[in-house]
């Protein structure tokens, strides 16, 4: 490191890393794990596919229950945006993802899916995922969520493919559109609305479908949210508003208190993504 010579003491930590994965010298293997880290963010190398694939290979090889593969995977994905305040790149997200699903790690596979490009590998973790640890009542809630949260993540395009994907692996839910679950109704609808962009639509569908949306009290969240990226709808709407999506949006920020205007949410106010 003190001569400069980045890349090759990357790759001795890197080798010697898996050297010592390959005995089980689980601690030893880490430490090293950490010091690529270390070598990554002093040389301010570019982020390339090769390197995010190494540090995954990294990952995989952990001990499962470590505290040291929390702090390595912190450490990976602040390296991997520039150490920024963004969420991580979606190329090591998504390999990072697989990893867990292999695992069966089903619910932190699913929220680096979710920060990801890649929908039709999540649709097909989350038939895997309803499939062995779901309720056949459940079928539609697990994809409903995922479209649900990538669209709050702006992320229009995987939110369509893992839900098309979904609805036709999935061995419970028979060939649509229409499908026989409602809240599946609403999804394709939704989707449908948000290319449209007419909050009219938007606000009739989300009415018409209350019943389904009243099964997950975080839907209402999640559509106040998508309400303001694709519709226009302001973050905070006076008690006036009109229509059961205007009660709907008042019951999260507050009904019946007036809005001063003082405390209006950032444009990207984080929603927590289970």
């Amino acid at each position: 490191m003190s001569q400069g010579k980045h890349a090759e003491a990357r790759e001795l930590m890197y080798n010697g890393a898996l050297l010592f994965f390959s005995y089980n010298q689980q601690n030893s293997a880490a430490d090293l794990s950490m010091l690529v880290l270390e070598v990554l963010e002093k040389s301010e190398t570019k982020v390339e596919d090769e390197i995010l694939e190494c540090l995954a290979n990294l990952f995989s090889q952990m001990d499962q229950n470590s505290p040291e593969r929390v702090a390595f995977v912190s450490r990976a994905l602040k390296w991997s945006t520039g150490g920024s305040g963004k969420l991580g790149h979606p190329k090591l997200h998504q390999l990072l993802a697989v990893t867990l699903w292999k695992e069966q790690n089903y619910s932190e596979s699913r929220y680096h899916f979710l920060h990801s490009s890649d929908g039709e590998g999540c649709a097909h973790m989350l038939v895997e995922y309803s499939a062995s640890r779901g309720f056949c009542s459940e079928v539609d809630m697990f994809v409903a969520q995922a479209v649900l949260q990538f669209l709050c993540l702006k992320n229009k395009n995987s939110a369509s493919v893992v839900f098309s994907t979904y609805t036709e692996k999935h061995p419970s839910i028979e060939r649509g559109p229409p499908f026989v679950q409602p809240l599946l109704n609403f999804i394709w609808f939704l989707l449908l609305a948000v290319d449209g962009g007419k909050l009219t639509v938007f606000t009739v569908l989300c009415e018409q479908y209350q019943p389904s949306l009243k099964r997950d009290p975080m839907y209402n969240e999640y559509l106040d949210r998508i309400g303001q990226l694709f519709f226009g709808v302001p973050p905070k709407q006076s008690p006036s508003y009109g229509g059961l999506l205007g009660n709907l949006l008042n019951s999260l920020m507050g009904s019946g208190e007036e809005d001063d205007g003082t405390e209006e949410p950032p444009e990207d106010s984080p929603i927590e993504l289970d």
